[in-house]
Protein backbone atom coordinates (compact mmCIF):
# COMPACT_ATOMS: atom_id res chain seq x y z
CA UNK A 1 0.00 0.00 0.00
CA UNK A 2 1.55 3.20 -0.93
CA UNK A 3 2.07 6.08 1.75
CA UNK A 4 -1.13 8.78 1.68
CA UNK A 5 2.10 11.40 1.19
CA UNK A 6 5.08 10.42 -0.79
CA UNK A 7 7.61 12.32 1.04
CA UNK A 8 8.50 9.62 3.37
CA UNK A 9 10.28 10.35 6.29
CA UNK A 10 10.84 7.33 8.31
CA UNK A 11 11.54 3.80 6.80
CA UNK A 12 11.33 2.80 3.49
CA UNK A 13 8.01 2.46 1.72
CA UNK A 14 8.52 1.25 -2.17
CA UNK A 15 10.57 2.16 -5.11
CA UNK A 16 8.19 5.08 -5.92
CA UNK A 17 8.86 6.82 -3.00
CA UNK A 18 12.65 6.52 -3.07
CA UNK A 19 14.43 9.30 -4.59
CA UNK A 20 17.36 7.91 -7.24
CA UNK A 21 20.68 6.81 -5.44
CA UNK A 22 20.87 4.66 -8.95
CA UNK A 23 24.68 4.57 -9.06
CA UNK A 24 24.62 3.94 -5.42
CA UNK A 25 22.40 1.54 -5.56
CA UNK A 26 23.86 -0.63 -8.85
CA UNK A 27 27.03 -0.17 -7.45
CA UNK A 28 26.43 -1.76 -3.35
CA UNK A 29 24.68 -4.67 -5.08
CA UNK A 30 27.18 -5.92 -7.51
CA UNK A 31 29.78 -5.78 -4.88
CA UNK A 32 27.68 -7.94 -2.64
CA UNK A 33 26.93 -10.17 -5.56
CA UNK A 34 30.42 -10.82 -6.27
CA UNK A 35 31.10 -11.33 -2.59
CA UNK A 36 32.29 -8.25 -1.09
CA UNK A 37 31.36 -7.12 2.35
CA UNK A 38 30.76 -3.25 2.75
CA UNK A 39 31.06 -0.23 4.79
CA UNK A 40 28.97 2.66 3.97
CA UNK A 41 29.85 6.45 5.89
CA UNK A 42 27.11 9.27 6.14
CA UNK A 43 25.89 11.61 8.40
CA UNK A 44 22.95 10.40 9.98
CA UNK A 45 19.48 11.29 7.94
CA UNK A 46 21.02 11.95 4.77
CA UNK A 47 19.36 8.84 3.70
CA UNK A 48 21.74 5.17 4.58
CA UNK A 49 19.11 2.86 5.92
CA UNK A 50 16.79 3.95 3.49
CA UNK A 51 19.61 2.74 0.37
CA UNK A 52 19.79 -0.04 2.34
CA UNK A 53 16.49 -1.07 2.41
CA UNK A 54 15.85 -0.09 -1.31
CA UNK A 55 19.18 -2.27 -2.21
CA UNK A 56 17.48 -4.92 -0.33
CA UNK A 57 14.04 -4.62 -2.06
CA UNK A 58 15.98 -4.81 -5.33
CA UNK A 59 17.79 -7.89 -4.42
CA UNK A 60 14.80 -9.96 -3.17
CA UNK A 61 13.04 -8.50 -6.46
CA UNK A 62 15.73 -10.25 -8.33
CA UNK A 63 16.33 -13.46 -6.34
CA UNK A 64 13.70 -14.56 -3.80
CA UNK A 65 15.65 -16.92 -1.98
CA UNK A 66 17.86 -14.43 -0.71
CA UNK A 67 17.68 -13.32 2.79
CA UNK A 68 18.16 -9.72 4.14
CA UNK A 69 18.53 -8.56 7.51
CA UNK A 70 18.86 -5.20 9.05
CA UNK A 71 19.46 -4.07 12.50
CA UNK A 72 20.37 -0.55 14.27
CA UNK A 73 22.78 -1.51 16.65
CA UNK A 74 22.69 1.85 18.40
CA UNK A 75 20.74 1.54 21.10
CA UNK A 76 23.13 -1.52 22.05
CA UNK A 77 25.56 -0.74 25.17
CA UNK A 78 27.60 -4.21 25.68
CA UNK A 79 28.38 -7.75 23.40
CA UNK A 80 25.42 -9.08 25.30
CA UNK A 81 23.06 -6.34 23.47
CA UNK A 82 24.18 -7.00 20.22
CA UNK A 83 23.68 -10.71 20.53
CA UNK A 84 20.67 -10.55 21.32
CA UNK A 85 19.39 -7.85 18.69
CA UNK A 86 21.45 -10.50 16.05
CA UNK A 87 19.39 -13.25 17.31
CA UNK A 88 16.18 -11.59 17.45
CA UNK A 89 16.57 -10.40 13.61
CA UNK A 90 18.07 -13.74 12.37
CA UNK A 91 16.75 -16.77 14.00
CA UNK A 92 13.37 -17.36 13.42
CA UNK A 93 13.70 -14.91 10.24
CA UNK A 94 15.95 -17.11 8.06
CA UNK A 95 13.78 -20.22 8.02
CA UNK A 96 10.19 -19.45 9.60
CA UNK A 97 8.92 -20.78 13.13
CA UNK A 98 7.97 -23.79 12.60
CA UNK A 99 7.65 -26.56 15.01
CA UNK A 100 10.83 -28.47 12.99
CA UNK A 101 12.23 -25.26 12.99
CA UNK A 102 12.53 -24.55 15.98
CA UNK A 103 12.83 -28.08 17.41
CA UNK A 104 16.07 -27.57 15.33
CA UNK A 105 17.22 -23.99 16.74
CA UNK A 106 17.01 -25.27 20.07
CA UNK A 107 18.88 -28.98 19.56
CA UNK A 108 21.64 -26.09 18.10
CA UNK A 109 22.10 -23.97 20.24
CA UNK A 110 24.52 -25.23 23.47
CA UNK A 111 25.41 -21.90 24.78
CA UNK A 112 22.31 -20.58 25.11
CA UNK A 113 18.80 -21.30 25.36
CA UNK A 114 15.84 -19.74 22.41
CA UNK A 115 13.25 -18.18 23.56
CA UNK A 116 9.62 -17.90 21.83
CA UNK A 117 8.19 -14.47 22.46
CA UNK A 118 5.49 -12.72 20.52
CA UNK A 119 5.95 -8.63 19.04
CA UNK A 120 3.31 -6.70 21.92
CA UNK A 121 1.71 -5.03 18.79
CA UNK A 122 1.37 -6.97 16.24
CA UNK A 123 1.62 -10.73 17.83
CA UNK A 124 4.09 -11.61 15.68
CA UNK A 125 6.42 -14.77 16.99
CA UNK A 126 10.35 -14.04 17.27
CA UNK A 127 12.84 -15.68 19.11
CA UNK A 128 15.56 -14.11 21.52
CA UNK A 129 18.04 -16.06 23.38
CA UNK A 130 18.80 -16.38 26.93
CA UNK A 131 22.06 -16.71 27.77
CA UNK A 132 24.13 -19.03 30.21
CA UNK A 133 26.53 -16.69 31.72
CA UNK A 134 29.73 -16.14 30.70
CA UNK A 135 28.72 -17.44 27.15
CA UNK A 136 27.70 -14.30 25.21
CA UNK A 137 30.96 -15.31 22.96
CA UNK A 138 29.91 -18.63 22.17
CA UNK A 139 26.37 -17.55 21.60
CA UNK A 140 27.95 -15.38 18.38
CA UNK A 141 29.86 -17.98 17.22
CA UNK A 142 27.06 -20.19 16.97
CA UNK A 143 24.37 -17.73 15.28
CA UNK A 144 27.53 -17.29 12.67
CA UNK A 145 27.68 -20.63 12.20
CA UNK A 146 24.21 -21.40 12.28
CA UNK A 147 23.67 -18.76 9.50
CA UNK A 148 26.78 -20.92 7.25
CA UNK A 149 25.00 -24.27 7.84
CA UNK A 150 22.02 -22.67 6.47
CA UNK A 151 23.63 -22.80 3.07
CA UNK A 152 21.59 -19.58 2.23
CA UNK A 153 22.51 -16.43 0.85
CA UNK A 154 22.36 -14.08 3.11
CA UNK A 155 22.83 -10.16 3.37
CA UNK A 156 23.24 -8.25 7.06
CA UNK A 157 23.25 -4.71 7.33
CA UNK A 158 24.69 -3.49 11.22
CA UNK A 159 24.03 -0.24 10.93
CA UNK A 160 25.12 2.34 13.12
CA UNK A 161 28.33 -0.05 13.58
CA UNK A 162 31.04 2.48 15.20
CA UNK A 163 28.88 1.67 18.23
CA UNK A 164 31.19 -1.60 18.93
CA UNK A 165 33.78 1.05 19.87
CA UNK A 166 31.65 2.09 22.79
CA UNK A 167 31.23 -1.39 23.96
CA UNK A 168 33.09 -1.95 27.71
CA UNK A 169 34.12 -5.32 25.75
CA UNK A 170 37.18 -3.99 23.94
CA UNK A 171 37.75 -7.62 21.87
CA UNK A 172 34.49 -6.93 19.71
CA UNK A 173 35.80 -5.99 16.66
CA UNK A 174 38.46 -9.23 16.12
CA UNK A 175 35.80 -11.19 17.56
CA UNK A 176 33.34 -10.23 14.91
CA UNK A 177 36.13 -10.27 12.03
CA UNK A 178 37.42 -13.99 13.04
CA UNK A 179 33.85 -15.09 12.62
CA UNK A 180 32.98 -13.18 9.57
CA UNK A 181 35.79 -14.36 7.70
CA UNK A 182 34.70 -17.58 7.51
CA UNK A 183 30.98 -17.12 6.48
CA UNK A 184 31.46 -17.54 2.30
CA UNK A 185 27.90 -17.50 2.47
CA UNK A 186 26.76 -14.65 4.03
CA UNK A 187 27.99 -11.11 3.53
CA UNK A 188 27.13 -7.82 5.48
CA UNK A 189 27.05 -3.95 5.44
CA UNK A 190 28.64 -2.32 8.04
CA UNK A 191 27.22 1.66 8.11
CA UNK A 192 27.90 4.49 10.61
CA UNK A 193 27.75 8.20 10.97
CA UNK A 194 30.63 8.94 12.81
CA UNK A 195 33.04 9.25 9.35
CA UNK A 196 36.47 9.44 12.29
CA UNK A 197 35.84 6.63 14.03
CA UNK A 198 34.46 4.74 10.81
CA UNK A 199 37.60 5.64 8.86
CA UNK A 200 39.62 4.12 12.01
CA UNK A 201 38.40 1.22 11.89
CA UNK A 202 38.57 0.05 8.45
CA UNK A 203 41.23 2.08 6.78
CA UNK A 204 43.60 2.09 9.61
CA UNK A 205 46.36 -1.01 9.17
CA UNK A 206 46.40 -1.96 13.10
CA UNK A 207 42.43 -2.68 13.10
CA UNK A 208 40.92 -5.93 12.45
CA UNK A 209 38.48 -4.66 9.77
CA UNK A 210 41.73 -3.75 7.81
CA UNK A 211 41.05 -3.70 3.94
CA UNK A 212 38.31 -6.17 4.58
CA UNK A 213 35.25 -4.25 2.93
CA UNK A 214 35.09 -2.07 -0.04
CA UNK A 215 34.54 1.79 1.37
CA UNK A 216 31.96 3.70 0.02
CA UNK A 217 30.44 7.60 1.25
CA UNK A 218 27.36 8.48 0.92
CA UNK A 219 26.99 11.99 -0.70
CA UNK A 220 23.63 14.51 -1.26
CA UNK A 221 21.22 13.24 -4.01
CA UNK A 222 21.45 15.44 -7.01
CA UNK A 223 19.33 18.53 -7.33
CA UNK A 224 18.11 18.23 -10.78
CA UNK A 225 17.19 14.51 -10.04
CA UNK A 226 15.71 15.49 -6.70
CA UNK A 227 13.37 18.00 -8.26
CA UNK A 228 12.73 15.00 -11.13
CA UNK A 229 11.56 13.00 -8.27
CA UNK A 230 9.44 15.80 -6.30
CA UNK A 231 7.52 17.98 -8.66
CA UNK A 232 5.11 14.98 -10.59
CA UNK A 233 3.85 14.62 -6.82
CA UNK A 234 3.02 17.99 -6.75
CA UNK A 235 1.57 18.22 -9.62
CA UNK A 236 -0.73 15.25 -9.43
CA UNK A 237 -2.70 17.14 -6.50
CA UNK A 238 -2.74 20.67 -9.01
CA UNK A 239 0.25 22.02 -7.25
CA UNK A 240 2.93 23.60 -8.72
CA UNK A 241 6.46 23.37 -7.22
CA UNK A 242 8.27 25.47 -9.17
CA UNK A 243 12.59 24.45 -10.15
CA UNK A 244 13.04 28.12 -8.36
CA UNK A 245 11.53 27.30 -4.97
CA UNK A 246 12.95 23.65 -4.90
CA UNK A 247 16.69 24.60 -5.60
CA UNK A 248 16.11 27.07 -2.48
CA UNK A 249 14.85 24.31 -0.21
CA UNK A 250 17.79 22.11 -0.97
CA UNK A 251 20.10 24.62 -0.78
CA UNK A 252 19.13 26.29 2.68
CA UNK A 253 19.68 22.60 3.82
CA UNK A 254 22.36 21.76 1.62
CA UNK A 255 20.69 18.68 0.17
CA UNK A 256 20.45 16.69 3.58
CA UNK A 257 17.88 14.71 2.36
CA UNK A 258 15.78 13.83 5.71
CA UNK A 259 15.36 17.85 6.02
CA UNK A 260 15.09 18.89 2.53
CA UNK A 261 12.21 15.47 2.66
CA UNK A 262 10.86 16.91 5.97
CA UNK A 263 10.35 20.54 3.86
CA UNK A 264 8.71 19.09 1.49
CA UNK A 265 6.34 16.60 3.66
CA UNK A 266 4.70 19.72 5.66
CA UNK A 267 3.96 21.52 2.01
CA UNK A 268 2.62 18.17 0.57
CA UNK A 269 0.40 18.39 3.81
CA UNK A 270 -0.34 21.87 3.82
CA UNK A 271 -1.91 21.41 -0.15
CA UNK A 272 -1.62 25.24 -0.50
CA UNK A 273 -2.62 26.24 -4.18
CA UNK A 274 0.57 28.22 -4.54
CA UNK A 275 3.99 27.38 -3.21
CA UNK A 276 6.39 30.47 -2.32
CA UNK A 277 9.07 31.76 -0.22
CA UNK A 278 6.10 32.63 2.30
CA UNK A 279 4.63 28.93 2.01
CA UNK A 280 7.85 27.76 2.28
CA UNK A 281 9.04 29.52 5.46
CA UNK A 282 5.74 29.10 7.07
CA UNK A 283 6.36 24.80 6.61
CA UNK A 284 9.74 25.40 8.26
CA UNK A 285 8.48 27.02 10.65
CA UNK A 286 5.69 24.71 11.88
CA UNK A 287 8.21 21.87 12.09
CA UNK A 288 10.62 23.43 14.34
CA UNK A 289 7.70 24.81 16.78
CA UNK A 290 7.11 21.46 17.03
CA UNK A 291 10.61 20.54 17.98
CA UNK A 292 10.94 23.87 20.45
CA UNK A 293 10.36 21.72 23.54
CA UNK A 294 13.24 19.62 22.85
CA UNK A 295 15.82 21.92 21.42
CA UNK A 296 15.02 23.94 24.65
CA UNK A 297 16.05 20.99 26.74
CA UNK A 298 19.01 19.32 24.66
CA UNK A 299 20.26 23.42 24.78
CA UNK A 300 19.96 23.42 29.07
CA UNK A 301 22.02 20.23 29.82
CA UNK A 302 24.97 22.57 27.53
CA UNK A 303 27.94 24.45 29.53
CA UNK A 304 27.70 28.09 28.94
CA UNK A 305 30.76 27.64 26.62
CA UNK A 306 28.96 25.18 24.69
CA UNK A 307 25.79 27.16 24.32
CA UNK A 308 28.01 30.45 23.64
CA UNK A 309 29.96 28.03 20.71
CA UNK A 310 26.94 26.02 19.49
CA UNK A 311 25.09 29.63 19.00
CA UNK A 312 28.06 30.92 17.21
CA UNK A 313 28.31 28.13 14.70
CA UNK A 314 24.56 28.09 13.99
CA UNK A 315 25.15 31.78 12.60
CA UNK A 316 28.19 31.38 11.42
CA UNK A 317 26.44 28.05 9.35
CA UNK A 318 29.41 26.12 8.85
CA UNK A 319 32.92 26.73 10.57
CA UNK A 320 36.41 26.47 8.61
CA UNK A 321 38.29 27.86 10.85
CA UNK A 322 37.60 28.27 14.52
CA UNK A 323 40.74 29.56 15.95
CA UNK A 324 39.84 32.85 13.48
CA UNK A 325 39.37 36.29 15.40
CA UNK A 326 36.02 36.77 13.86
CA UNK A 327 34.83 32.99 15.23
CA UNK A 328 36.39 33.79 18.18
CA UNK A 329 34.22 37.01 18.65
CA UNK A 330 31.12 35.66 17.96
CA UNK A 331 32.11 33.21 20.93
CA UNK A 332 31.52 36.25 23.21
CA UNK A 333 35.34 36.27 23.13
CA UNK A 334 36.03 32.83 24.62
CA UNK A 335 39.86 31.78 24.79
CA UNK A 336 40.85 29.52 22.04
CA UNK A 337 41.19 27.15 24.28
CA UNK A 338 37.75 27.09 25.79
CA UNK A 339 36.05 26.87 22.49
CA UNK A 340 38.71 24.29 21.60
CA UNK A 341 37.12 22.02 24.74
CA UNK A 342 33.74 23.16 23.97
CA UNK A 343 34.12 21.68 20.12
CA UNK A 344 35.06 18.48 21.01
CA UNK A 345 32.44 17.83 23.39
CA UNK A 346 30.29 19.18 21.23
CA UNK A 347 31.47 16.81 18.11
CA UNK A 348 31.61 13.96 20.27
CA UNK A 349 27.59 14.59 21.45
CA UNK A 350 26.73 14.92 18.18
CA UNK A 351 25.39 19.13 18.48
CA UNK A 352 28.18 19.16 16.08
CA UNK A 353 29.16 17.53 12.68
CA UNK A 354 32.90 17.82 11.51
CA UNK A 355 33.54 17.32 7.86
CA UNK A 356 36.13 18.19 5.04
CA UNK A 357 33.99 21.39 4.84
CA UNK A 358 33.99 22.33 8.08
CA UNK A 359 31.56 22.23 10.98
CA UNK A 360 28.27 22.76 11.66
CA UNK A 361 25.47 21.81 13.32
CA UNK A 362 24.15 18.46 13.30
CA UNK A 363 20.69 19.34 13.08
CA UNK A 364 19.67 21.86 10.36
CA UNK A 365 16.52 22.55 12.08
CA UNK A 366 18.01 23.31 15.33
CA UNK A 367 20.54 25.49 13.61
CA UNK A 368 17.59 27.69 12.47
CA UNK A 369 16.38 27.19 15.81
CA UNK A 370 19.34 29.07 17.68
CA UNK A 371 19.92 31.40 15.04
CA UNK A 372 16.71 33.18 16.71
CA UNK A 373 18.46 33.20 20.07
Amino acid sequence: MQPKNPFVVTGYQSPECFCDREIETEKIITYLENDWNLTLIAPRRIGKTGLIQHVFYKMREKDTSVKCFYMDIFPTTCMNDFVTLFAKTVLGQLDGLSKSVLKKITSFFKSCRPVITSDEITGAPSITLDFINNEVESSLREICEYLVLSGKRCYIAIDEFQQITEYPEKNMEALLRSYIQFMPNVHFIFSGSKRHIMDEMFVSANRPFFQSTRVLSIKEIDIEKYYEFAYPFFEKIKINLSNDIFKNIYNRFCGHTWYVQSVLNQLYMMKAKTIDNEVVSKAINTIIEEQTSSYERLFSLLTINQRQVLKAVAKEKIVTTPSSSAFIEKCSGLAVSSIGVALKSLIDNEYLYKDDNGIIVYDRFMALWLERL
